[in-house]
């Protein structure tokens, strides 16, 4: 796909974003030309790709094994005892303007992104009192890091004076992929210890990053550090806020997809695990569920990675030998804990919606859901009380889970006092381990969107995808890339790409990044 300035019409505030255009072919299949695609996975990637391909006139098939679409951004009901019903879902997640893919798949449904609401600040507190703000700072690079340092208390004149600045140049310069090539080798620790950053720095600006891959930056690739870096914060003029949906992830997005699919007359099959895929004589393949085994023509294969592993192991004729161990490699981050309490008084009116913490002994952020929320804030209302959600990434696998969540609460109750006196009216603790996990020198055998197979490709947040996009967004992006690759083969144009931009925003951040180019890596 080639990049082009993307028209002042569709594009977000940052006008250096690019926008990456598919091949040449037909508006859409014609009738009686269309093929039948089998998408496995409900997740966004999975949603990208059948939305793209149903738009398109094909016959999709969208295959989930769980009861609700939306993947790990899925809901569930339950009832609290109070007798109020809830949507517990796997918890907070910020969708960024840089998400410019991921927003435009929920555009289909919401035109206007009125079903997101932004929050006022992405502040980040430290256990030794300090907080960052990213409020006032300016959202166009290298603006956004002179006014970080100009406003920061964690991070001052001073502290960039004594970094290595040799060996933070690489920051201004970030490309995909050849950020990899340089530091895919090393540990995003490392890198942080070479730049010379201050330790409370460390942990505001760059262990948020890290554990926003639920990974610990001792095991985690800097490669991947630096690229979002390099998305967050100076190779888009996007900024650091972020919006939010202002009901649960499925009434506000997924319910919309689907029925929106269904109109299409894509069939969506939830509670339904696929089991096998066996490949057929001439292409296509076979997919067998606990119904019985469906005939398609193409497939795409957007799953969380155990589900990758466990899908592609089961089917013994898929691919090849080097392929498979590449997907069998695979891993996945470490626990993570989402709780959420129900509390029978509010915390204080000054408590912001999201607040990250570090050093707090596990504790990496609080939310209070009925600051954006509209369930919560209408449970909050009737209760007198208020909806607080705890996060805890890579918790050590060893560890006690009744221990761990009580160690949430009791640094709740550091970080807001107030909720001391609080009763809990009611709780829900969602355990998972699902997430992929970017370790040290594992980019080179990651899979990628192509498959061996043409009638086969993959999506999702741990394909490998050589363009600046991350979490949520390289979800929807591989799922659009899975689907163009289907429709290109076929003759049929797919869907125009957005990313922030691919290298420096200008030529002297590339110049001084470049400076650094022959430099060993840390």
């Amino acid at each position: 796909m080639t990049a082009r300035r993307p028209p002042a019409a569709r594009r977000g505030r940052d006008r250096k974003a690019e926008t990456l255009f598919p091949a040449p072919g037909a508006a859409r299949f014609r009738h009686g030309d269309a093929p039948s695609v089998a998408v496995i996975g409900g997740g966004i990637a999975g949603l990208a790709a059948a939305t793209l391909l149903a738009e398109r006139g094909a016959l999709v098939t969208l295959y989930e094994k769980e009861d609700a679409l939306g993947g790990r951004l899925a809901g569930r009901r339950t009832t609290l005892a109070d007798g109020s019903g809830a949507t517990m879902t796997r918890g907070f997640h910020a969708f960024f303007r840089q998400y410019y893919n991921l927003r435009g798949l929920l555009r289909r449904t919401d035109p206007a992104l009125s079903r997101l609401t932004p929050l006022p600040d992405y502040p980040l507190r430290h256990s030794g009192g300090l907080t960052d703000s990213f409020a006032r700072i300016p959202r166009t690079p290298p603006l956004s890091a002179l006014g970080f340092v100009a406003l920061s208390p964690t991070f001052g004149w001073r502290d960039l004076a004594a970094m290595d600045a040799l060996a933070a140049l690489p920051l201004l310069d970030v490309r995909v992929p050849d950020v990899y090539e340089r530091f895919d080798d090393v540990t995003a620790t490392a890198f942080l210890e070479s730049v010379r950053f201050p330790e409370a720095a460390h942990h505001l600006a760059f262990e948020v990053f890290s554990r926003s891959f639920f990974a610990d930056p001792r095991e985690m690739s800097a490669a991947e550090l630096q690229l979002m870096f390099h998305i967050y914060f100076l190779g888009s003029a996007e900024g650091l806020l972020f919006d939010v949906p202002t009901e649960p992830f499925p009434q506000a997005l997924w319910d919309p997809l689907g029925t929106y699919l269904q109109r299409l007359g894509a069939s969506v099959r939830t509670s339904t695990p696929v089991h096998e895929v066996r490949p057929r004589d001439g292409g296509g393949a076979d997919v067998r569920t606990d119904a019985g085994t469906d005939r398609h023509q193409a497939v795409v294969l957007a799953l969380d990675t155990g589900g990758l592993r466990q899908t592609v192991a089961a089917s013994p004729d898929l691919g090849t030998a080097d392929w498979r161990d590449g997907v069998a490699a695979l891993r996945t981050a470490p626990p993570f804990l989402v709780s959420r309490l129900w509390l029978d008084r509010p915390v204080r009116d000054d408590r912001p919606g999201f607040l990250g913490t570090s050093g707090y002994g596990g504790l990496d952020n609080v939310s209070v859901l009925e600051r954006y929320e509209g369930e919560a804030s209408r449970w909050a209302a009737r209760a007198g009380g208020s909806v607080v959600e705890l996060h805890a990434y890579a918790v050590d696998p060893a560890a006690e889970r009744k221990d761990v969540q009580n160690m949430l609460v009791d640094r709740l109750h550091q970080v807001y006092p107030e909720t001391r006196e609080a009763r809990v009216v009611d709780a829900r603790h969602e355990w998972r381990s699902d997430c992929p996990f970017f370790e040290v020198g594992s980019h080179h055998r990651r899979p990628t969107v192509r498959t061996p197979h043409a009638w086969l490709t993959l999506a999702g947040d741990a394909i490998r995808c050589d363009l600046p996009v991350a979490l949520m967004e390289r979800a929807a992006t591989t799922g659009f890339l899975a689907a163009n690759a289907l429709l290109a083969d076929r003759g049929v144009q797919g869907q125009v790409l957005w990313t922030v931009p691919r290298s420096g925003r200008s030529r002297l951040l590339r110049t001084l990044g470049g400076i650094a180019g022959d430099r060993p890596s840390p």
